[in-house]
């Protein structure tokens, strides 16, 4: 009788040991909630501090990587035969090279900073006229449908021709060596200033020109105001085009037409069998081209935010 009689308080314990269970729970969730909350705002600025070292990270990693891969690929192929240089011999001429750029000892030896001196300059004077000629030139063409369908056959005519067989009319005309390599500058950097132009006159609204003619505005007026804005960034583009044709043409160049000049300070040391001096040519080839066009980007940039 006394285990009947204890049964019912028993199970009445258990009711009350699962009500407050019952009752904890929405506590704890409640709990976990609040810990999910506040832990959520740190685990979100952990998260964007590893996005932002990442977004960091790879610009200057991949870059270095692949500069890495480079000179491995360039350390295997100099050990497994042949008479090319490895990075570490290169690197030492290098060294001896730039020490002292800017030596004379005669018209035909002197240093590697006169000789991009001066290929320099034939570049900047045979660039200039060309963009004298070409920038205007793609204005008329793109402006006056006459004019375009008089000069298509002479630009698909010459565009395609190489560049080294402009240098014996220069050869002949000028009947010197200098004036022959800045006129092949001039003539292969003046299409891709003309065509370049030229499209961006085609792609401007007739709208504008129309609201020009309504205007009664003058042909330099609208030069100035609608067709120079309108078409600066496709002008700069064969800008860029243009500067970086010239500066592989000097090169070959002056290969063919002796002096001085880095084309003809590469030729100089095949010669001389200097291999060495040669890739230190090629290299500093490169870095001088891509100077002009990172210049030439930021030059661009300049203008497109004045616009």
């Amino acid at each position: 009788m006394s285990a009947v009689v204890a049964a019912p308080p028993a199970r009445a314990g258990r009711r009350g040991n699962d009500r407050s269970a019952l009752s904890q729970q929405p506590m704890a969730a409640a709990n976990d909630a609040a810990r999910t909350t506040t832990l959520a705002p740190i685990e979100q600025h952990q998260q964007g501090k590893r996005a932002a070292h990442r977004a960091w990270l790879a610009p200057a990693v991949a870059p270095l990587a692949g500069i890495m891969l480079f000179l491995l690929l360039w350390q295997i192929v100099a050990q497994t035969g042949g008479q090319l240089p490895g990075p570490l011999k290169v690197w030492d001429a290098a060294i001896k090279v730039f020490a002292d750029p800017f030596y004379q000892k005669g018209p035909n030896d002197q240093g590697i900073g006169w000789n991009v001196l001066s290929s320099l300059q034939r570049v900047a004077i045979g660039f200039g006229l060309a963009a004298l000629i070409g920038i205007p030139a793609g204005f008329l063409i793109g402006r006056f449908v006459f004019v375009s369908q008089m000069s298509a056959p002479i630009i698909a005519l010459l565009r395609p021709v190489s560049p080294l067989a402009w240098l014996p009319i220069g050869l002949l005309v000028f009947k010197a060596a200098n004036p022959a390599a800045i006129w092949t500058i001039f003539i292969c950097s003046l299409w891709p200033m003309i065509i370049n132009t030229a499209v961006g006159v085609r792609q401007i609204p007739q709208e504008y020109l129309n609201v020009a003619k309504v205007l009664n505005l003058s042909e330099s007026k609208v030069l100035t105001r609608i067709l120079f804005p309108a078409v600066l960034p496709f002008m700069l583009t064969g800008v860029r085009l243009s500067i970086g044709v010239a500066w592989l043409v000097i090169v070959a160049a002056e290969m063919l037409t002796g002096g001085v000049g880095i084309g003809f300070w590469v030729w100089d040391e095949w010669n001389n069998l200097n291999v060495q001096h040669i890739i230190i040519a090629i290299f500093t080839i490169g870095i001088v081209g891509m100077l002009l066009e990172l210049l030439l980007i930021l030059i661009a940039r300049r203008f497109e935010y004045a616009t």
